[in-house]
């Protein structure tokens, strides 16, 4: 244990901040402060599902997390059905995703960071605070806000999102192109409705069962005039179509969100700065795991903090994070893409054949889930060993 605090400034107040704050207030040495630009803490999005394997990983990392997730309101989701939803197999169900595995737990992303910010004293909360630069020395690290205010700590995190100020100061060596997410090719608009709203205008026969459907167009393709008019041919004369549209247009400021991601990233960290969640592997939501990648950042930086007795054995902690998560998040990202294309029709292989379809998403979750956390933990601890002796 390290016989003087070990100061670290966490840069943004979203989930993935409000998690790794949680996780390292469990560490006796470690003395942490958020940061948020915005003037209060607040989350973007509907829900947020926490898989099975992203509530283990936020149980190592915060013991009370299940009371927590409590707290915020969080339900069972036991399975989700995918069906076509359009076409001469309109009505088919592809298959029942988790069904028979344990279920994940669906809440509000408001309420969720909620709780999350209620563990954390107030006086280590920080709003209207943007950062501008930061400015490491031999013995820390200065950061300085919009507002002409700076502070000094032993080490930076950001979890500033997917517009990551902290991303760019850790990868201003790399090729610019990595300083910023890219479109990954897929859009969506999300909306809450009334479960009763929702049935009267899809059909009650989908709400028979409790589960959470997704629907295919039968259609595929890449954005063209073609494409719009097979789009109004074939998916708008779907049998679900017109009470989706109808829902999406009820709403006061329907919007459309671009879907983006990092393709690659050379380093989570540089010195004593270090970037988490979204900032380091913003991804694609088509195998809701984002979050849960987010979870696991926090779950081996509390490890790794946990087993220093010096702030000088920081840049250690962080070279051993990147080490073991890098090479993960990456593939899930990759992984995430492909799951995204084939749901849309867009695998050459499979396209809509609803056999193909079941067999190539029957293994699919298998390199998020295929995890041992105890090993994920203990891999990163070989790690810091290594960069401290060398």
């Amino acid at each position: 244990m390290a016989s003087t605090p070990i100061r670290i400034a966490l840069i943004g107040g979203g989930l993935a901040g409000a998690v790794l704050a949680n996780a390292l207030l469990q560490v006796p040495h470690v003395h942490i402060e958020i940061y948020e630009s915005a003037p209060e803490f607040s989350e973007r999005g509907a829900a947020v599902v926490l898989t099975s394997t992203a509530q283990k990983s936020l149980q190592r990392a915060i013991p009370s997390a299940m009371g927590i997730l409590q707290k915020a309101g969080a339900v069972s989701m036991n399975s989700t059905r995918l069906v076509v939803g359009s076409g001469p197999e309109a009505g088919t169900v592809i298959l029942d995703m988790g069904q028979g595995g344990n279920p994940g737990l669906v809440m509000h992303r408001a309420s969720l960071l909620r709780e999350l910010l209620a563990s954390i004293p107030r006086e280590l909360l920080h709003t209207n605070k943007k950062l501008t630069t930061i400015s490491p020395t031999a013995e820390c690290v200065q950061i300085s806000f919009e507002d002409g205010s700076t502070c000094i700590y032993d080490a930076v995190i950001g979890a500033d999102g997917i517009s990551s100020n902290v991303r760019k100061h850790v990868l201003q060596d790399a090729a610019a192109e990595e300083w910023s997410a890219t479109p990954a090719g897929f859009w969506d608009s999300r909306i809450l409705v009334p479960y009763e709203k929702a049935k009267s205008k899809l059909g009650a026969e989908y709400f028979e069962l409790d589960r959470q459907f997704g629907w295919v167009p039968k259609v595929a393709g890449h954005l063209s005039c073609t494409i719009f008019w097979r789009i109004e041919r074939c998916w708008l004369g779907g049998p679900i179509a017109k009470g989706v549209i109808d829902l999406t247009l009820d709403q006061p400021d329907p919007q459309g969100y671009s879907q983006w991601e990092h393709k690659s990233t050379s380093s989570y960290a540089k010195g004593n700065v270090c970037i988490v969640g979204d900032a380091a592997h913003a991804m694609t939501p088509w195998q809701g795991f984002g979050a849960g990648m987010a979870i696991e950042d926090a779950m081996v930086l509390r490890k790794l903090f946990a087993n220093i007795e010096s702030s000088k054995e920081i840049g250690a902690v962080f070279r051993a994070f990147d080490a073991v998560r890098r090479y993960r998040c990456e593939r899930i990202i990759h992984s995430s893409r492909e799951t995204g294309l084939i749901f849309c029709g867009q695998n050459e292989e499979i396209r809509l054949d609803v056999n193909k379809f079941r067999g190539s998403l029957a293994s699919r979750w298998e390199c998020i889930d295929a995890i041992d956390y105890e090993s994920h933990e203990e891999e990163a601890l070989r790690y810091l060993k290594e960069h401290i002796s060398a």
